[in-house]
């Protein structure tokens, strides 16, 4: 996959180290399996967005292809106004977007919706957007914009506007994303304005981009579903799959502890 080039200079511009836990190093994309699919890259933007990689296989094993380092990242943060679900849910789906990306767009639009109608709504799952502008200065406007929305509880609302189809055509431009803004139903357009630009904005952009970039993410969107990750919009039973099997291993997680702290064997 190819490597991303230089966002446009700005004050948000990521380090791309690697995130560090304790001893534990998390190593480029090709030790994740990010390379293994194929998904949107700064390099190509002229893809169909309606074409996604070879669908990421998911284990019988529900420890294979899983990293509990990579888990610890759910921020489980009840006031996280980027996020959406129950901060208690047994699985945490950990986007890292660009809203200039086709392939977000498409997730966005077919599969995340069936996502929360089917898991967040039980309170299998909890959705945490990570904004990971790698298209430059718009993708960081846009990003900026989605957060200062999120100020005013209109994130997924800008979110929805901003993927509509043929949103991203029209550019992310100052107007453009005000008039989004509005589109969200913000109330106070001039104070989303003025968070857009203000160093909270610039400040909360970067700290998900480095995220990204110290997992090894080369490309959007890129997805962690309890430590497991995988790339591209992929298809919904995918998607379903690595839930399904999260949610369960989190059962019988669960379960066992229960087993313990009862004096009993863990099953």
């Amino acid at each position: 996959m190819p490597t991303p080039k230089k966002p446009a200079a700005t004050p948000s511009k990521p380090s791309r180290k690697p995130l560090v836990y304790g001893a534990v190093v998390v190593l480029a994309a090709g030790l994740l399996g990010f390379a293994s699919y194929k998904a949107t890259s700064p390099d190509d933007t002229s893809k169909d967005t309606t074409a996604t990689g070879p669908a990421a296989e998911v284990s019988a094993d529900p420890n294979e292809g899983v990293y509990p380092e990579l888990a610890k990242l759910a921020r489980r943060d009840a006031d996280d106004k980027l996020a959406i679900g129950r901060a208690d849910a047994p699985v945490v789906l950990i986007e890292y977007a660009d809203f200039k990306c086709g392939y977000c767009g498409k997730f966005a639009r077919d599969t995340e919706p069936e996502l929360i109608e089917k898991y967040v709504e039980d309170g299998t799952l909890r959705i945490e957007w990570r904004n990971f502008p790698i298209f430059g200065e718009e993708s960081e406007t846009a990003a900026r914009a989605a957060w200062a929305a999120g100020q005013q509880d209109r994130f997924w609302e800008f979110h929805g506007a901003a993927y509509a189809e043929g949103a991203k055509e029209k550019g992310f431009g100052k107007d453009r994303v005000k008039a989004l803004a509005d589109e969200a139903g913000v109330k106070d357009l001039d104070r989303f304005m003025k968070d857009l630009d203000g160093d909270a904005a610039r400040a909360a952009v970067k700290k998900d981009q480095e995220q990204a970039y110290g997992i090894g993410a080369t490309s959007t969107p890129s997805f962690l579903i309890n430590g497991r990750p995988i790339a591209g919009a992929q298809p919904d039973e995918t998607f379903a799959q690595a839930i399904e099997t999260a949610a369960e291993q989190a059962k019988a997680k669960t379960t066992g502890n229960a087993g313990n702290d009862a004096g009993e064997p863990a099953k």
